[in-house]
Formats: C-alpha cells, sequence, structure tokens
C-alpha cells in the first residue's frame, strides 16, 4: 500500500468540519506576534497559509490570549482588542483561500507569567510559586496573586469576549486549552489549588473554573466547533501524576459529556507510553469516551495511521514536524524524506 492509500489521508467530517484528511497541525507557540499590541503579521498569515496549501486537514494555531494577564512570553497573540481580532482575519481569511479549517487556542498561561510581561502580579488560584523560569525572559516565575471571585467572573468573561472575536476573525472553531498546568488547569490540580471556597475543595468543584469557561465560550460557538485540550501531564512540575488515574479521567469526561463537548484533544508527550493498566493515556479515553478524540504525542505516520484504523483516534496531530516541514503533508503522501527538526536552525525563522 503507497502512503497516499493510508486511512489518515481519506475525508472526513467532524461535526461541522469538512476535513480532506484527518492530519491536523498541532498548536505551536512561536513568538513572532507584535510583542507589543498582540496582533498577527502578514508573515504569519504566510506561516498559516503554506500548510493550508500543502495539504493540513486542520490547523489548530498556536496558542492565543484572551486577555493581558494571560500571556507567559513575549510575542504571544491575542483575541481581546479590535485590532488583534482584524489581525487574524489575514490568517483565517488565507488558509480559507486553500481549502483549509482552522481553530483558535485561547491559551491563559496563569502563574506562569511575570509582571515583566504583563504589568502585574501573575494571577493563580492560589498564592503558589511555580518552579522554574519564565520562557525568553529567563527570570523567576513571581508569586502570584490569589484570584478573587470577581477576578475569576472577568478571566471568564474574557473567554467568551475571545470566542466572540474568533468568530468575528473568521475562526471555524476554538479549542480551550485546559491542559499542562496553566491557569485551567491550575484550579484543576490539587497542588497549586488549595483555596476553600466554590472553586476549590473536591475535585468536581476545582472543575468548576474549566466548566463555567466552557458555559461562556458556547454562549458565542456552537459546542460542536469547540475542542478541549487537557492532560495529566504539567509543564512546569515533570514528577506530576493524577493520584487517581480512572477516577480523574471520568470526572473530565462527565464534565464534557454534561457541557456537550464532544471533541476532545489529550496531550501526552509520548503517543504510546504506557499510562494505566497497559493502557496509553488515549487508549484510556477512547474506552470511556464515544467522540471524537485528537491524537498527538511525538507521533509518526505509521503509528497515527494505525491508532485511526483501530478506532482509537479520529485525527492525529502533529508538531515538530510541521515546524520543519511546511509541506508536510505533501512529502508524506508522496512517500518523500521529510526534514528532521532541529531547533537552533528552525525556531529562529517562520517558514
Amino acid at each position: 500500500m503507497s502512503n497516499s492509500e493510508l486511512a489518515i489521508f481519506k475525508p472526513v467530517t467532524i461535526n461541522q468540519w469538512n476535513l480532506r484528511n484527518r492530519i491536523v497541525m498541532a498548536p505551536l507557540t512561536r513568538g513572532y506576534a507584535r510583542d507589543e499590541d498582540g496582533t498577527v503579521t502578514e508573515e504569519i498569515a504566510a506561516y498559516y497559509e503554506q500548510r493550508a496549501k500543502d495539504g493540513a486537514g486542520l490547523i489548530i494555531t498556536e496558542g492565543i490570549n484572551p486577555v493581558l494577564s494571560g500571556k507567559g512570553t513575549y510575542g504571544i497573540p491575542g483575541l481581546y482588542t479590535e485590532a488583534q481580532t482584524a489581525s487574524w482575519k489575514k490568517v483565517t481569511e488565507a488558509v480559507h483561500r486553500h481549502g483549509g479549517t482552522i481553530i483558535a487556542q485561547l491559551w491563559h498561561v496563569g502563574r506562569l507569567s511575570h509582571s515583566d510581561l504583563i504589568g502585574g502580579k501573575p494571577q493563580a488560584p492560589s498564592s503558589i510559586q511555580a518552579e522554574g523560569r519564565v520562557h525568553k525572559l529567563h527570570k523567576p516565575y513571581e508569586l502570584p496573586h490569589a484570584m478573587t471571585i470577581r477576578e475569576i467572573e472577568d478571566v471568564v468573561a474574557h473567554f467568551q469576549l475571545a470566542a466572540r472575536n474568533a468568530v468575528l476573525a473568521g475562526f471555524d472553531g476554538v479549542e480551550i486549552h485546559a491542559a499542562h498546568g496553566y491557569l485551567i488547569d491550575q484550579f484543576i490540580n490539587e497542588r497549586t489549588n488549595l483555596r476553600n471556597d466554590e472553586y476549590g475543595g473536591d475535585l468536581h468543584q476545582r472543575l468548576r473554573f474549566l466548566k463555567e469557561i466552557i458555559a461562556a465560550v458556547q454562549k458565542e460557538i456552537s459546542a460542536d466547533r469547540i475542542s478541549i485540550r487537557f492532560s495529566e501531564k504539567k509543564d512546569d512540575d515533570s514528577s506530576y501524576e493524577w493520584a487517581l488515574k480512572a477516577e480523574t479521567l471520568a470526572a473530565y469526561l462527565e464534565l464534557f459529556r454534561e457541557t456537550g463537548i464532544t471533541i476532545l484533544h489529550p496531550s501526552t508527550e509520548n503517543y504510546t507510553k504506557n499510562w494505566s493498566d497497559g493502557l496509553h493515556f488515549h487508549q484510556a479515553v477512547r474506552a470511556q469516551w464515544e467522540h471524537i478524540v485528537i491524537g498527538v504525542g511525538n507521533l509518526d505516520l505509521q503509528t497515527a495511521d494505525k491508532a485511526i484504523h483501530d478506532g482509537v483516534i479520529d485525527l492525529a496531530a502533529f508538531g515538530r514536524p510541521f515546524i520543519a516541514n511546511p509541506d508536510l503533508v505533501q512529502r508524506w503522501q508522496s512517500g518523500l524524506p521529510i526534514t528532521a527538526y532541529n531547533p537552533t536552525e528552525h525556531l529562529s525563522i517562520l517558514r
């Protein structure tokens, strides 16, 4: 069988999205937005257009801030001003010209920020300092400010505003980034959420913040065009694991069903790594989830296609290969070799 005959290259309908294949360009922080105002440039539009032109089925953008307090490093784009929204129209129009589908990932880093970036103390569910240094700024994370109820409500409202602006900018959907130890995940994590109000306590209460954000976003865009990225792994705490794996996963899935979510993006560094009871993370999700699953985690073409063929995942997301190969899909379909990702070479430019 030639590569072009693989299941991963076949068109698929995912709710309202008619995708030309099952290959997803994963969200990739690049840091090339205008730092002073969070708008995206013609260079960024060309970057996404090239991947759409060369065949990506679904593009998930780099993380986009719904509010300034969500910014975690230099050059991160936003979707909370008219100028930012207008600048993203160049991107969505370029992608759509080539028959592509693109969704905006909404991302608030919470405590993983710094006052040099956002003009005030970072926000978090509790005043607990993260270990490590701020990306590109190279300063230690600061002690964050424990959010008041009013501040929580304000962030929820900004996620709704960002979803509204995503629609105005022409995006086909949104992804809520609830993974990797960022703000939403900080509320869910018992190590970073020590609150004793309605947003703290047991797991179901710690999931409340995510539930409210989903409800707010759904006021602007239908549930079947919303993806949720979630994970066990934390970018700032490599030792972290869910103490009760099965119970925690079940609580997430219960929330997603309750809120009408049908597209999940479970995130892990290694797709094939054993997670629990002989299953990897995506297999554990599939065992309890009847809807759409996006696979990710250092996948290669053959592993991804087998996972799709076996019904474990519906779409397969690739990150670093798309940075190094704008024409990744065409290369795979034609059986051509792909360029190996080299951070020194590939992170310094958009191509």
